[in-house]
């Protein structure tokens, strides 16, 4: 169970540790104090900055403009102030003020000047690759798409990891070629650090290329792992593999088409057509240099699709559920302190009939396999259809490794299945201190194979041994749900899904009406509620009218992935505690880091440090993306006064 000091008064200083958990807490980043100034709502510039993990509860802060303090004692209540006077030409920084401060670490540098953002947003520019044809013909673009951060260089600044797909990306139940997908870097000034070609071999949609960032070696700069395959082209140049080979499926390989586009073997099997997908070939796991984009290590990939890595049609069907890698090629990835010292990758395979996760170290140059989970594995049997389209890192039985949450099943930091319930797959879940008056932490998901789970469309479990402790109904597929503390006269999160109009809270009693947005929630003004993200909307939601306002709606600038609507990143990245949203301009010509423009009372140390929250941002562009949560519980303890 997590408590933080000061939580009842929002003031959250020092470290916050869950109850049961190591001692010494593990490592994090080590990162600067990431100041941005910004207009204010209602004038003058807001100038914001990170309280670090390492920071003592008594350091406080002075500002400076153009080398002049302007701050009339040092700010002990917050790690934001307003400058009335400013303007978009001061050159703000920032100075701790106390004995033992982080300061004194080289990472968090007092004389980084502030990174401005007068229109609201700093702006990266974009130049998209070149687009293509594919063998049969078809034209196509390119649209930036998800991204995450990490520290390539060591400066304790972030940079942006860009993923690019094509505008015929394909999600795995179509078939068709894709063209290539491309990876960039970008330092927050704009400058591309390099690209990286995934290949012909590598098909491009939300469930192929997931993008791992973290400094998996301990030496205080992030690497890159990724999914590879022959003809991928590294940072530098170097393909990875063989260059000329080319695994996508074509047209004839097996019977031709009926007239509603399936394919029927002889036992009445149906096959969709094959053409673009790949079945074949050697797969690879790569880490990259995340200052150049050099291959640093490549492993074959595991779980493989079949031993061998060339199967038939009949061996894919009988391993995952069909041949035409629908359900084989769905993967997951994130990153975990298994050891609670060091990072490790986490790479999943499937997760309807099997589901195959494992973990990987990169240590000493070398990249090691940890361990490997198998639904299919003597024993496991309980495990398999119980994935989820997205997967949460954390630790969930309090001994300072974490544990890897898998949708109705988690697996332990050694590898072995922890829990699993019979309620099968969802598309989203949630897992964070949801109700902080009882132990430990909660996984909100919603479900869609509700004919085969008696009927549950969403539930609220003990995150540490999958224990239902409230369920609501569904006819059908519950296809988006959010868990999120919108409501101060509720203590805790309040939960609602697609499968009711009804908003619920902590012990799952209906309150009100539902927000109609079930996509992000993020932490934007002042308070420690949450704002709603959807789209290219933030929103307020008043829980005395039951109705969204909005606060945020650029106009020339879209969100990714189809009818999933999500930002390219949501996360605390710069400034104070609250998070940032990326967009891509409408063009795909730029990525916008929205900034808060909101002053603030409280103060928390940043996000980043929480390892929920970071391994979330991690995880957040896995497959349908979600976005991440606190390992501790952010506010009141007791519910808000709420009377005019």
């Amino acid at each position: 169970m997590t408590r933080c000091r000061n939580a009842v008064l929002g003031l959250m200083i020092g470290t916050c540790v869950p109850v049961g958990a190591a001692a010494q807490p593990r490592p994090v980043e080590r990162l600067d104090r990431g100041i941005v100034a910004t207009p204010a709502r209602g004038g003058g510039w807001l100038v914001s900055w990170r309280l670090l993990r390492d920071d003592p509860s008594a350091t406080r802060f002075d500002v400076y403009r153009d080398g002049r303090r302007i701050t009339t004692r040092p700010i002990a209540d917050a790690t934001a102030f307003v400058d009335r006077n400013g303007s978009a030409k001061a050159r703000y920084t920032v100075r701790a003020v106390g004995a033992g401060s982080a300061e004194a670490g080289a990472a968090a540098r007092s004389d980084r000047l502030a990174l401005m953002a007068p229109q609201g947003y700093l702006s990266i520019p974009l130049t998209p690759p070149p687009g293509g044809t594919t063998p049969d013909g078809e034209a196509y673009t390119y649209t930036a798409n998800d991204v995450s951060v990490g520290d390539l260089d060591g400066d304790g600044r972030y940079e942006m990891i860009l993923k690019w797909d094509p505008t015929n990306s394909h999600d795995n139940s179509q078939a068709g070629y894709t063209g290539s997908v491309f990876v960039d870097a970008y330092m927050l000034d704009g400058k591309r650090l390099w690209r990286i070609d995934l290949g012909r071999n590598i098909r491009a949609g939300a469930h192929y290329t997931q993008i791992q960032v973290a400094d998996y070696d301990g030496d205080g700069r992030a690497e890159v792992a990724i999914k590879t395959a022959d003809g991928t082209v590294d940072g530098t140049g170097v393909v990875i593999g063989d260059a000329n080979a080319d695994w996508r499926g074509r047209d004839g390989e097996v019977p031709q088409p009926d007239r509603t586009g399936a394919k029927v073997l002889a036992d009445g099997t149906k096959v969709a057509p094959l053409v673009g997908r790949i079945l074949k070939g050697p797969e690879y796991l790569t880490v990259f240099d995340g200052r150049t984009g050099r291959a640093l290590a490549t492993a074959a990939y595991d779980p493989p699709r079949y031993p061998g890595g060339n199967p038939t049609f009949e061996q894919m069907r009988d391993t995952w559920g069909d041949g035409y890698a629908n359900r084989s090629d769905r993967f997951l990835a994130g990153m975990a302190w298994l050891d609670g010292r060091l990072p490790s990758m986490i790479f999943g395979r499937g997760y309807y009939a099997r589901s195959v996760v494992a973990a990987w170290d990169y240590r000493g140059d070398k990249l090691v396999k940890r361990w490997l989970f198998d639904s299919a594995a003597p024993g496991n049997a309980d495990y398999g259809d119980r994935g989820n389209h997205q997967l949460s890192i954390a630790d969930v039985d309090g001994d300072g490794r974490d544990e890897v949450v898998y949708g109705s099943m988690a697996i332990d930091d050694d590898g072995r299945g922890l829990w699993t319930v019979p309620l099968f797959h969802g598309d989203a879940m949630h897992v964070a201190d949801l109700d902080p008056l009882r132990p430990g932490l909660e996984k909100w998901g919603v479900f869609e194979q509700v004919k085969t789970n008696g009927g549950i469309g969403s539930a609220l479990l003990d995150a540490r041994t999958g224990r239902v402790l409230w369920s609501k109904p569904a006819e059908t597929d519950t296809g988006r749900g959010l868990a999120a503390d919108i409501d101060p006269r509720h203590v805790g999160a309040e939960f609602w899904g697609s499968n009711s109009r009804e908003l619920f809270d902590v012990k799952g009693n209906a309150i009100g009406p539902a927000p109609r947005q079930t996509n992000f929630a993020l932490y934007w003004d002042g308070d420690l509620l949450r704002e709603l993200l959807d789209g290219t909307t933030i929103s307020k939601w008043d829980w005395k009218t039951g109705t969204a306002v909005p606060l945020l709606h650029p106009d020339d600038v879209a969100s990714n992935n189809g009818t999933k609507g999500n930002p390219a990143l949501q996360a605390d990245i710069l400034g104070d505690w609250r998070e940032e949203v990326v967009w891509r301009s409408a063009d795909n010509r730029e990525l916008r880091i929205y900034v808060t423009p909101y002053p603030t009372r409280h103060r928390l140390v940043t996000l980043m440090h929480d390892p929920v929250y970071r391994a979330g941002i991690a995880w957040q562009n896995t497959a349908y993306n979600q976005p991440p949560h606190l390992g501790y519980f952010p506010g009141s303890l007791t519910p808000a006064d709420t009377a005019d």
